[in-house]
Order: C-alpha cells, then sequence, then structure tokens
C-alpha cells in the first residue's frame, strides 16, 4: 500500500526552472515551498538570514532540525529544493522518508549552464513581465561545463539508485513541462491534491533569455566543437555489469617494520612473496576487522598502505590453475557440464600437457569475459574478479597509498619501505615463471576481452 505525502522535495540545479515550479506550487493552497532551505548560502531566498525561526549558525550546526521545522506543518504540503551542492547531511533523511515526494526536475545541460552564465553575468535570476532583459553574451568554457555536468549527472544518478533500492518512485519533470497545466495539474494530483481541478503555471516569471544559443554564446563555434567530442550517450564507455566487492579488510596485512605498513592484497595476486617479505622484516598481524584496523592505524603514525596489481593474463592463469588443482571438484564439474570448459575427469588433469592445458585455459578465459559481464549463474570470485573493482571494494573502507606493480616490486617495494622509516629492506625474490604460451596473440587477445575495464584503467600492455 503507498501511503499519503506530508512533504515534498524538489531534485534540481541552477537555471532548471526551480523558481517557476516553486511559485506555481506557492500558488495552491496548504502547499509551501520553503526555497533552497540547506543551500550553504543563504536560507531558502537571497538575503535571508532566518527560516521557519531558525538562524543559518542554528542550521548549520543541526540541519535537521530545520528540516523538522519544515516538515512540521499539518494539514499542510511543505517541501523545499535541494540541489546537488547542498548540505549532504540531510539527503539520507530526505530520501529514506517514504512520506516525502521526491519531484526531480531537470534541464539541457547546455542550456542550464549558458543561462547560469548569463544570470552571473547579468546578476538577473528572476524577470516579470514588467522588468527588461540585460542584454549579455558569454564565453563558453569547455573544462568548466564538463566539471559542472559530471557534478550534476553523479548526483542524478545517485537519486535515481537511491529510489529504486529503496523501492520508491519520483515524479520526473523536463523544463519545458513547467508551463504545461496538465502537466501541472497532474504533479499535484500525485501528490494527493486531487481535490484540484486544474493548476495553472505561475505567471509572474517570463523567461529571460528566448533567443538562439548562437545568440547568447560568443564563441558558439568553439563550444560546438568542444560539445561534439563529448560522449552523451557513453558510446565509449566499457560495461560493467560485475556485483560490487566489500573492502576484504580481513585478508589484510599490518607489517610493525618502520612506522608500519599495511598490505591491501588482492587475490590472485603475488600475496605470498608479498607476505614473506614482510615477515623478513618484522613481526606481522593479520586477521583484522574494520575497527582493529582503524585502531592499528592510529597507533602507527607515518604508517604506508599498499596493493599489489598483477598483468590480467597472469592473473587468469592463477585462477585456472586454483581451479585445476585445487580442491574444488563441484566447480569443475559446472564447468564442465554448463560453462563451456570442458576439463577432462579430475584424476586426467595432472597429466595435461602444455597444448591442452592452452587450449582449456583460452576456453576458461572466454568463460571469465562471460562471468565479469553477468552472463553467468556463478558468482564471480574474488581470485578472478577485475582489480578494479576489487580496488573499489577497498576504497568503501579506505584507498591504499600506492598502487604498485608485480613485474616492478624489486624496485618499488624499496621505495615503499623508505617511505615508512625502514632503512634496511629485505630482498624481494625473483618471480616464478610463467608458461612461455601465455604470450600466445589469441590467449592475449581473450584475456584482454575478459579484463577490459583493467587494461584501460590501469595502462596494462597485452604483454604480460
Amino acid at each position: 500500500m503507498t501511503q499519503p505525502f506530508r512533504s515534498f522535495v524538489v531534485f534540481a540545479e541552477m537555471r532548471t526552472g526551480s523558481n517557476l515550479l516553486e511559485a506555481t506550487l506557492n500558488g495552491v493552497k496548504r502547499v509551501t515551498c520553503f526555497g533552497e532551505a540547506f543551500n550553504p548560502y543563504m536560507m531558502g531566498w537571497p538575503d535571508k538570514d532566518e527560516l521557519k525561526g531558525i538562524t543559518m549558525a542554528e542550521r548549520d550546526a543541526d540541519p535537521h532540525r530545520l528540516l523538522a521545522a519544515i516538515f512540521d506543518k499539518p494539514n499542510h504540503l511543505p517541501g523545499f529544493r535541494y540541489f546537488h551542492d547542498h548540505d549532504p547531511r540531510v539527503f539520507d533523511a530526505i530520501i529514506e522518508d517514504r512520506a516525502c515526494a521526491k519531484i526531480i526536475l531537470t534541464r539541457n545541460p547546455v542550456d542550464s549552464y549558458v543561462s547560469t552564465a548569463l544570470a552571473r553575468a547579468t546578476n538577473q535570476w528572476k524577470l516579470n513581465e514588467t522588468e527588461t532583459p540585460i542584454p549579455a553574451a558569454i564565453r563558453f568554457d569547455g573544462a568548466e561545463f564538463r566539471q559542472v555536468t559530471g557534478a550534476v549527472e553523479e548526483f542524478q544518478l545517485k537519486v535515481m539508485h537511491r529510489l529504486q533500492v529503496t523501492g520508491q518512485a519520483g515524479f520526473w519533470l523536463g523544463y519545458e513541462d513547467l508551463r504545461d497545466a496538465e502537466v501541472m495539474t497532474g504533479l499535484l494530483h500525485w501528490l494527493g491534491r486531487t481535490d484540484l481541478k486544474r493548476v495553472e503555471p505561475a505567471s509572474d516569471q517570463v523567461p529571460q533569455n528566448p533567443r538562439e544559443l548562437s545568440e547568447k554564446v560568443e564563441n558558439f563555434d568553439e563550444m560546438q566543437a568542444e560539445l561534439a567530442r563529448l560522449d552523451p550517450f557513453m558510446l565509449r564507455k566499457i560495461p560493467n555489469f560485475e556485483p560490487r566487492k566489500g573492502p576484504a579488510v580481513p585478508s589484510f596485512l599490518g607489517a610493525e617494520a618502520g612506522k608500519g605498513l599495511i598490505f591491501m592484497p588482492v587475490k590472485g595476486g603475488p600475496t605470498g612473496p608479498v607476505g614473506d617479505w614482510l615477515r623478513r622484516m618484522g613481526e606481522v598481524t593479520g586477521d583484522f576487522n574494520q575497527n582493529s584496523l582503524r585502531q592499528w592505524k592510529r597507533q602507527h603514525v607515518g604508517h604506508r598502505s599498499f596493493t599489489v596489481l598483477r598483468h590480467p593474463l597472469l592473473r587468469a592463469w592463477a585462477a585456472f590453475e586454483s581451479l585445476i588443482g585445487g580442491r574444488n571438484a563441484e566447480l569443475r564439474q559446472l564447468m564442465r557440464q554448463i560453462h563451456r570448459v570442458a576439463l577432462p575427469p579430475d584424476e586426467a588433469l595432472d597429466a595435461l600437457d602444455q597444448g591442452r592445458k592452452a587450449e582449456l585455459f583460452a576456453a576458461f578465459l572466454d568463460f571469465l569475459r562471460r562471468n565479469l559481464n553477468g552472463q553467468t549463474t556463478l558468482p564471480t570470485y574474488p581470485g578472478w574478479a577485475s582489480q578494479s573493482e576489487v580496488l573499489a571494494g577497498f576504497a568503501r573502507f579506505g584507498s591504499p597509498d600506492m598502487l604498485l606493480r608485480e613485474s616492478e616490486l624489486p624496485r618499488d617495494l624499496s621505495w615503499l619501505a623508505a617511505s615508512a622509516g625502514i632503512r634496511a629492506p629485505a630482498d624481494f625474490p625473483d618471480p616464478e615463471p610463467f608458461p612461455a604460451f601465455l604470450n600466445e596473440q589469441e590467449l592475449r587477445g581473450a584475456a584482454k576481452k575478459a579484463y577490459l575495464r583493467d587494461y584501460v584503467a590501469f595502462g596494462f600492455g597485452g604483454q604480460p
């Protein structure tokens, strides 16, 4: 069952028409929009330093106090406008309140950017029919446009995702909808005001710059060229259907050498040799939880944390060797029956020659491609998950100070040790050799198809 809305929020941005929408809402009895209530620079509207009896200082000390005051309006539908750069401390409370209606207002980002720049240049933020617009033109700044639209897009995706995971629906509006009486009526009916037969848009505001963009932008040709370089449909985006990973804190190792080192291992990488290197320099602690690791960090001022990246082809080979040499007989049977990796019976695995291993490994790489794209029923195990996603999981607790490469460990570990105050670091052993057939073009291409995100993110070359 749905419950009636008791409040609302308008998720919008500068120059999307939110002033006009607010005026329309405030023209309806028993509906009040309290402006940009959580704008860090004002209290609802310009030149106001108080709202609902709460000062700006009081709001900044406890924003939830103002949120409660706004929503405490019996027999009324109160709300406010909230932009991506408004006080983030109230976002969770807003989004999780099912009785708070979510209205999402958007506008063409180029129009919004140009309108904002013109308003700043003229200091004319609203216009009624008795006022004269100040003529002006602005210069389009490509870097600024990308930064602004990137922040707005990130926020809109955050809102959409949180609505999805909480099972809520928003009312989506475009700038062009704001002068449509039928849409405004539908909005108020959705908010629960079905007693209203028709809602007319506010008429006390008029469009400020109803000119063509070419008249409002001095470097219009330059702007067109810049926009042509963008990829609004994300045609170049690498698909990512891989499940999110957690921070994997229990796998971390804390070394007492020097000011302290935290090794954040990526499963399938050179965890054993790096752990041995740490132990040769002193005591090593493991089996952390998030609380105990925070305590360890507090006690080791000046510590350094690091992880080691392995070439995706070599990491896939390590996962394949673990598959055919481990105790996971059920997983091997699934590979044979369902996932197109024609492994021989377990008793014959030890007798595989190099040629047969290469064939089976090629099939395994094809399975990895499908698994990482969410096309198999098997979960994405940490030992073959993309390193990009593993690092994203680390970041949910804390990102490592340094990303080292397995191929450069003898050099980089010495530098890492020196940064942690270790004067005489242990020597790092030479890496164990991998089969020569891994350098075959077919296998290199299959690995890149499976781990394209890692190749792009970390600059891996074709050869391991």
